[in-house]
């Protein structure tokens, strides 16, 4: 039988009307302060390396390989750990959870700068995932819990400025740091930031203690996931290098991944706290924003990724310059995610946002499709731009919609499933872009040399390893130059299909108007209101009465939102539930 604890604390202040107390804007501010520099955090210790990787992966002797594992080995983790991480916060006190994952991810990036080979690298590079996951799932969860869907809008917003902040200034610094110093330093950039951002999670963040279940992690289910996971993006890695696409290498690992991950949805279904809880696929709004996060993961992360690339081995920057160069693509993240947020929490509106997102990435991936090695730095930019604003009016939205329609006792986690399709996502499309770039860059330089007559051995150690440039005589500098800007750009091509797929999914959404109560309200008045029912019927089935009471009001609230009038005696008036 499984009983339930009660942590000990004050009773929270109420109104007269019974509901809980709304957070002033001051303590709201504050508390977003310690959120966002979390974060700020974990974007910085992930995204400052990115412009050096291409310098950092040539100084440790690695290959077009490694340089993808170093990015892939993060993504891993933290696809693994988001799931895990939601699932606890709807269990154990979300404040030290977040303030761990801060811990683990610096600490872990730090230890990489120590590195002596790629595959030290790689590792801490996977361990600085498992907190990657933390933030990514708790930074929202946290959001939800202090704000009101109708709220959340604005601040999503800026929630999506301070990642595009982390994702330009990241590059940026690291790319300084990198020229003037060493790239091992852009390790331990992070170290202060964390620090910052643990005492001011402490002295900001107050959640009241609430009413929580037994602590019972489904250990079968992380252990099945994991599995599935890593053998699935272990086949996309080297499928095409170390076995043939069509091999029985592949068989074996495509479907032992898919008979894993079948035998987890169905222990996720028996077990009392699932890490991924399966009823949550009846949710229509859930679904089609687990497509389009797919969608995004690899739009997002698959892509972007390469673009350091470009700019320092097919246009010849530096570091510095390179990190600069891509300024374009977060300034339209940071100006459309800021906009519409600020848009949506006025009109209480999301999907008309969500589609001019869809259709402006889609474009935008089309357009860097046409890039190459000698073209303009103004249309380049320009075409970043343009694939930026996409991603900050669709990425943040989608687990706006989502937990707008989920139970509060399952925000973490709702928001967590989709997080973790979003670095799925991102997860498999640098694996098997990066797999497409190996290929297609040593399809090209072969065929460049051999038009010059020079052996692929001029490359010194073969086209496998990522060239420098730099060391190059003329023409076969031409050549590398030419087969990573064409090979890159073929990259976007393909991913272009995957903005449709995004655009279809957000067609289809359900919008539901915008609540207007935080988490934290809601849970305080569930709690306070199912103590009542408790201690004056004593009775299962007057919580239940009181669950439904809740639920009604909650949809209530949401018409109200959308500027609806409910007249008293007319019945009970239902908000669209996916």
């Amino acid at each position: 039988m499984t009983s339930t604890t009660r942590a000990e604390s004050p009773t929270p202040v109420v109104s007269s009307a019974g509901s809980a107390p709304a957070m002033n804007h001051r303590q709201v501010m504050e508390a977003l302060s310690g959120i966002l520099l979390g974060m700020f955090v974990s974007i910085l210790a992930t995204s400052v390396v990115s412009s050096s990787l291409p310098k950092i992966v040539t100084s440790l002797h690695g290959s077009q390989s490694s340089y993808t594992w170093v990015v892939t080995a993060t993504l891993l983790t933290t696809t693994i750990t988001t799931p895990i991480w939601g699932k606890l916060a709807d269990l154990v006190n979300r404040k030290l959870l977040i303030q761990l994952a801060l811990a683990i991810s610096v600490l872990s990036s730090a230890a990489a700068g120590f590195s002596q080979n790629v595959g030290t690298l790689i590792g801490m590079r996977a361990l600085q995932g498992i907190g990657a996951g933390g933030l990514t799932a708790l930074a929202t969860v946290l959001l939800a819990d202090i704000l009101s869907p109708r709220e959340r809008g604005r601040y999503m917003g800026l929630m999506g400025g301070i990642m595009g902040v982390g994702m330009v200034g990241g590059p940026l610094l690291g790319g300084v740091i990198t020229d003037a110093i060493s790239w091992r330093w852009n390790f331990f950039v992070g170290l202060p930031f964390a620090i910052a951002a643990i005492v001011v999670l402490q002295r900001t963040l107050h959640l009241p203690q609430l009413a929580r279940k037994v602590v019972r992690i489904d250990y079968w289910g992380a252990a099945l996931i994991s599995v599935g996971i890593a053998t699935l993006l272990l086949w996309v890695t080297f499928a095409g290098n170390s076995y043939d696409w069509m091999s029985w290498q592949t068989a074996v690992m495509v479907l032992g991944s898919l008979a894993v991950l079948a035998v987890a949805c169905v222990v996720e279904t028996k077990v009392a706290d699932p890490i991924i809880p399966m009823h949550l696929f009846r949710n229509r709004t859930l679904v089609l924003s687990v497509i389009a996060s797919v969608a995004v993961g690899v739009a997002m992360f698959g892509t972007s990724v390469f673009l350091s690339q470009y700019m320092q081995v097919a246009r010849g920057k530096t570091p510095t310059e390179s990190g600069l160069l891509t300024v374009p693509m977060i300034l339209g993240l940071f100006t459309s995610s800021t906009i519409t947020g600020r848009l949506i929490t006025k009109y209480g509106r999301y999907k008309g946002f969500m589609v001019a997102g869809a259709i402006t990435l889609t474009v935008g991936l089309a357009l860097m499709g046409t890039i190459r090695y000698d073209t303009s730095f103004v249309l380049v930019g320009l075409y970043m731009f343009v694939m930026g604003a996409g991603l900050g009016m669709l990425m943040q939205n989608l687990v706006l919609a989502v937990q707008n329609t989920l139970d509060v006792s399952e925000v973490g986690s709702g928001t967590a499933t989709v997080a973790f399709f979003r670095s799925l996502g991102g997860a498999i499309g640098v694996s098997a872009l990066g797999a497409v770039l190996g290929s297609r860059v040593v399809t090209l330089i072969t065929d460049g040399l051999a038009a010059l007559g020079i052996d692929v051995s001029a490359l010194g150690g073969g086209t496998g390893a990522v060239p420098d440039v730099s060391t190059l005589p003329g023409p076969v500098r031409t050549v590398v130059e030419s087969a990573y800007g064409e090979g890159i750009a073929d990259l976007f091509l393909i991913a272009a299909p995957l903005g449709l797929v995004a655009l279809v999914a957000v067609l289809f959404l359900k919008e539901v108007p915008l609540g207007r109560r935080s988490g934290v309200e809601q849970l305080l008045d569930q709690d306070q209101t199912g103590e009542a029912a408790v201690a004056e019927a004593g009775t299962p089935g007057a919580q239940q009465a009181v669950g439904r009471q809740a639920e009604a009001e909650q949809e209530l609230e949401r018409e109200d939102a959308q500027g609806d009038t409910v007249e008293a005696g007319a019945g009970t008036a239902t908000a669209p539930r996916a």
